[in-house]
């Protein structure tokens, strides 16, 4: 074996930059220092995020080159994006220009990707511009770069452009038509894109089924997927993701079960996503014991998972055993976010321990650095005016932030109001009351203090309450509720019988009061 020869077979069996430099000592004594091959072999190492390699090295190497091609560049641009490095990708691409290079269908894609996540639309705009003047409209991943750049910026007209004037088009570029429309809502145009599409693979049916479910479509997210499964494609991570996010939001225990199933029959790796959408989905069903179980047997966790569990736990009323699995979480060294402290207020409100939530509340304050959002402030104010600390609720809420929306505010207030009707604290009730009427219009106010009125044999108040319900033309708003039998949902509004069997409800609740009597 020659020793130019060796040099580049070793290039290949580096493992860090130690054996990197050293194989790059000799490939300079070979003469090799400005050979292209060895030089991309170099960057290679040095740009692979998995390999402990220095981008700075790379960019050393890059900048001692003397007529870098192409693909040197383009491999460095692509580091630079992978590393986060998005102003180095701009500037390694405007040096590129002002070297009177031209550059190339594998250039265009990663500096349209560094617009996307940088967004810079402009400059995104301006690339799409030189993609026209060099003619590569005409190539598939120049195009669907364009449209997925677009997309992010939820500019699909401009996507829609892209597609149009593209003269060949692949499954990604309907997979990406589709996906933009969805997320801006557009759930219509969507499915016609997708009816649309001469080839239906996998990721065109996720984009679809992704998109109904991001857009509150659950029925007809599962109905999408039912369609699916008449076709010989399987689902991959993702569909299963939407899927058992709609399943969580409807309650579809059933169908939910049937997906986990499916997941071992097809021997799907359950990872992190996977195995919280699970977690969700039984949470959310009341199947507590094997969201657990789930939850155990993940081989590994993040916030996200921490999260999940222990918001489930914490409103189906576990509030101990939610705050011991935060304590293991912190024992892991899993850093809490403030999604976490939301659900820990939960768990602490939910099972009556105020003391516990001020200490938390601190803790998330002083240890962790997070800046407390409206909804923290709306959490605490419900566990201690629930808990009958009006002293200490009214403090919180008067530290609640000036840039809260009105109706954030409300919100707190309505908890404080709320609690001061159960404990018949009037004159702090009273105060609560005014400051929602001047946050908001909502006739639940007076019916609060109306309840609060004749609780406490207030004629007087209760009179002028009610009166000036009358004046401004204020109903109460009547309950409601909804219940699922056999797949079909019936509602009941109180104070109306337009429900087709409510006689026979009459008649069931008249045997079931003659019992009880």
């Amino acid at each position: 074996m020659s020793t130019t020869s060796r040099c580049l077979w070793l290039l290949e069996k580096c493992s860090n930059m130690k054996q990197l430099k050293q194989v790059h000592g000799q490939a300079i004594t070979c003469g090799l220092e400005q050979n292209h091959y060895a030089l991309s072999r170099l960057l290679a190492f040095c740009s692979h995020p998995h390999h402990h390699g220095s981008l700075s090295h790379g960019l050393k190497i890059l900048n001692h080159t003397q007529q870098p091609s192409n693909c040197l560049y383009n491999t460095m641009i692509k580091a630079c994006l992978l590393r986060d490095e998005l102003h180095m990708s701009f500037q390694l691409y405007k040096q590129m220009l002002q070297n009177g290079m031209v550059p190339d269908n594998y250039t265009l894609p990663y500096v349209l990707k560094a617009c996307a996540y940088s967004e810079s639309f402009r400059l995104g705009e301006a690339v799409h511009v030189i993609c026209v003047k060099l003619g590569f409209l005409f190539d598939r991943f120049v195009g669907n770069s364009l449209m997925v750049m677009y997309s992010l910026f939820g500019k699909m007209w401009d996507a829609r452009h892209v597609f149009d004037e593209m003269p060949r088009r692949c499954v990604v570029s309907w997979t990406v038509l589709i996906s933009g429309y969805g997320k801006i809502g557009d759930v219509e145009v969507a499915r016609l894109a997708f009816d649309a599409a001469p080839v239906k693979d996998r990721g065109v049916w996720g984009a679809m089924i992704s998109g109904y479910v991001q857009n509150n479509c659950f029925k007809e997210g599962l109905e999408m997927f039912r369609l699916m499964q008449l076709t010989n494609i399987l689902p991959d991570e993702a569909i299963f993701v939407s899927i058992l996010g709609a399943c969580a939001h409807l309650g579809a225990l059933e169908i939910g079960i049937w997906v986990h199933k499916r997941v071992d029959e097809i021997k799907l790796k359950c990872g992190i996503r996977l195995g919280t959408a699970l977690m969700d989905m039984y949470c959310k069903c009341g199947k507590l014991d094997v969201a657990e179980k789930v939850f155990d047997e993940m081989s590994e966790r993040d916030t996200i998972c921490w999260n999940v569990m222990i918001s489930g736990l914490a409103i189906h009323g576990e509030g101990i055993h939610a705050l011991k699995l935060f304590s293991e979480m912190e024992m892991t060294r899993v850093q809490p976010d403030d999604v976490t402290f939301i659900a820990v207020f939960t768990a602490c409100s939910y099972s009556g321990m105020e003391h516990e939530g001020l200490r938390l509340f601190n803790k998330m304050c002083n240890k962790y650095n997070i800046n407390p959002k409206t909804e923290h402030y709306i959490c605490i104010i419900d566990l201690l005016a629930r808990a009958g600390l009006f002293s200490e609720a009214k403090d919180i809420i008067q530290r609640m932030p000036n840039s809260c929306s009105p109706k954030e505010a409300a919100v707190a207030w309505r908890s404080l109001l709320s609690a001061c009707q159960s404990y018949k604290h009037i004159e702090l009730a009273q105060m609560a009351a005014d400051r929602l009427m001047e946050l908001e219009n909502d006739s639940g106010v007076y019916v609060l203090m109306s309840n609060l009125y004749s609780s406490t044999d207030d004629l007087d108040r209760l009179q002028r309450t009610r009166k000036l319900m009358k004046t401004r033309g204020l109903d109460k708003v009547p309950g409601c509720s909804s219940i699922e039998i056999g797949g079909v949902v019936d509602e009941f509004v109180a104070g109306e019988k337009m429900n087709h069997r409510i006689e026979e409800i009459h008649l069931v609740l008249e045997g079931l009061s003659r019992q009880l009597d």
